[in-house]
């Protein structure tokens, strides 16, 4: 494969997010005093050592979905019929699954990487480029994988959970997922080699639309209802990988919002967005 320019500016992406998980590292909160075991035993509990900054993140991550992404999605659910709605959600799925087929591989999951590639075969032809999700009506139900998953295999720990700027919650082991998932799509490979990078913008922010009208409800009694919506998310989002790291054999599948990441309601597997 020739390098193109674009590999580069994907890679300075890539930088752009290692570099704010650095700055938000360096944001650390101040430890407890060693003489008080029960703030100290909650301080390595939370695991946010950055939480100011995280906090700051978070914030700006919310106002932007305030001002921007929620009512862009409002419009979206509201006036785009439901079958249009359908059909984008099962293409933006169906390109998905290579990467998950990738990750399927990494981990060892020969069986479920068979069935991911079963399922994109299928969506691919008779579904019409993945227009339609004729697998799961014909009983091929899909699953999600990402790299970030995939280095918890391996036993990478996940280290302190951070607020990426856009992206929302992470940690450096799901951060370095992220940038690993996105080099190696190949529909990103696809723009990029072919100066279309503009269709990878175009793909995460109809994935970002689709995925927060899809749970505008969910997420708005999320917030009325959680008296610290940060520390909920926080931990909602732990439960949410932990389950998906198990492959469904965590105690929880509950939502955690961001860019990169997006509830499913009554035991569905999460989405991660790319």
């Amino acid at each position: 494969m020739s390098w193109h320019p674009a590999h580069g500016r994907h890679l300075r992406v890539g930088t752009l997010v290692l570099a704010v998980f650095l700055v938000l590292v360096g944001g650390c909160a101040t430890a407890p005093d060693a003489g008080d075991p029960e703030a100290v035993a909650e301080f390595n509990k939370v695991n946010d050592p950055a939480e100011p900054a995280n906090r700051a993140i978070f914030e700006v991550n919310r106002g932007l979905d305030t001002a921007f992404l929620k009512p862009v999605a409002t419009f979206y659910r509201d006036v785009i019929p439901q079958f249009f709605q359908d059909r984008i959600n099962d293409a933006l799925d169906n390109l998905r699954a290579p990467v998950i087929f990738f990750n399927d591989i990494l981990q060892g999951e020969l069986d479920r990487a068979l069935a991911t590639a079963a399922r994109f075969m299928v969506n691919s032809t008779i579904g019409i480029l993945g227009v339609n999700d004729i697998a799961t009506e014909m009983g091929m139900e899909g699953h999600n994988e990402d790299f970030g998953q995939t280095l918890a295999v391996w036993g990478m720990p996940d280290g302190p959970y951070v607020v990426l700027p856009l992206f929302g919650p992470s940690n450096p082991r799901d951060t370095v997922g992220i940038i690993v998932d996105f080099l190696v799509d190949p529909f990103n490979l696809w723009a990029s080699n072919s100066n279309r990078d503009f269709a990878v913008f175009a793909r995460t922010g109809t994935r970002a639309v689709d995925l927060r009208a899809i749970h505008m409800e969910a997420l708005d009694s999320l917030e009325k209802t959680s008296l610290d919506y940060y520390a909920t998310l926080r931990s909602l989002y732990r439960q949410r990988r932990a389950e998906e790291i198990s492959n469904g054999k965590g105690s929880a599948n509950l939502p955690a919002p961001g860019l990169g990441q997006a509830p499913l309601e009554d035991g569905q597997p999460p989405r991660v967005m790319v």
